[in-house]
């Protein structure tokens, strides 16, 4: 084995997240606890990818993963070649739900490289983390929070993606509802307009300042602060069962928006009573996830193997 890599796996948990928050479209994330465990160590050749829970026998168990292509970038960052990679994943983020599950593999895969090599932390910083991995993921706002934990203000520089976290009050009780149905990011994106009327901008922008307040200081706050005009309208016919949650809970006095690109809708505050979003809804409490990405050496233990044992559903 290489000297420059080391003995043994090391092994990352990453929570899921949800990205813009209504008005904070590609800025704003918050990472939730229900989380993915993912391991790996160096071989002597070849790649292997085993996946238990969310996914397992849909993604691919060889060099196409995302986790793999994840560490195949970092490791091209910091020079390093292994001879081969062994990596299991529990996955407990749905796939393609608006939870951030390909943050989740790119942060998990970025991370697990850079503990892989021996001098890796001092060679690619936390910064270039987030950098590496927003540029992997094509926008900071879900890599963010994943990595960093608790509520985020992600933007671009020319240098590339920078971050900042902040505490969550303790008012905000997040409630994911998750439907069964799959959505992809580039259509919710192709649904975008090139532009949109300085009103509406100018009317989200303010919300989105709002949202920083509410959802650190004052959640009494969030049903204003979570109107948005830029992107989930425009959304709306690709998923009409989600818009029609996010306007039955919003008109319940429910600070309810469209969780990243959809089509899982999150609530910051809590529904009313007997609340009933329908049969096609599995209704999940989550805490906030505070402490973001954990690396650890040594292999994934039992609890971590459980596909279910990450985070509170209810």
């Amino acid at each position: 084995m290489p000297t420059n890599f080391i003995a043994g796996p090391v092994r990352v948990r990453v929570p899921a997240t949800s990205a813009n928050l209504g008005p904070g479209f590609d800025a704003l994330g918050l990472a939730l606890g229900l989380h993915d465990d993912v391991s790996a160590e160096i071989v002597p050749t070849g790649v292997r990818v085993t996946v238990t829970g969310q996914g397992a026998g849909e993604l691919p168990d060889d060099d196409r993963h995302l986790v793999v292509r994840s560490m195949r970038a970092a490791f091209e960052r910091l020079d390093a070649r292994p001879t081969g990679l062994a990596v299991e994943c529990v996955n407990r983020i749905p796939q393609a739900r608006g939870l951030g599950s390909s943050s989740a593999a790119i942060v998990a895969g970025v991370l697990l490289a850079r503990a892989l090599v021996t001098d890796g932390e001092r060679r690619l910083d936390d910064g270039a983390v987030l950098r590496l991995a927003a540029e992997l993921e094509g926008h900071p706002d879900n890599v963010a929070p994943c990595l960093l934990g608790g509520f985020t203000v992600a933007w671009t520089e020319p240098t590339g993606a920078r971050a900042v976290s902040r505490e969550v009050a303790e008012g905000v009780r997040p409630t994911v509802y998750v439907p069964t149905e799959r959505g992809l990011t580039a259509e919710a994106r192709a649904a975008l307009p090139a532009t949109v009327p300085h009103g509406d901008a100018a009317l989200t922008a303010g919300r989105a300042a709002l949202l920083v307040h509410a959802i650190t200081t004052d959640p009494t706050l969030l049903l204003p602060a979570t109107v948005d005009r830029l992107h989930q309208d425009y959304r709306a016919a690709g998923m009409p069962a989600t818009a029609a949650l996010v306007r039955a809970l919003r008109e319940a006095g429910v600070a309810a928006v469209v969780s990243g690109a959809g089509p899982t809708v999150l609530a910051l505050s809590d529904p009313p009573e007997g609340f009933d979003p329908g049969r096609d809804w599995q209704v999940w409490r989550l805490p906030i996830d505070v402490s973001g990405a954990r690396v650890a050496r040594g292999r994934l233990g039992h609890a971590e193997r459980d596909p279910v044992a990450a985070g509170r559903k209810s």
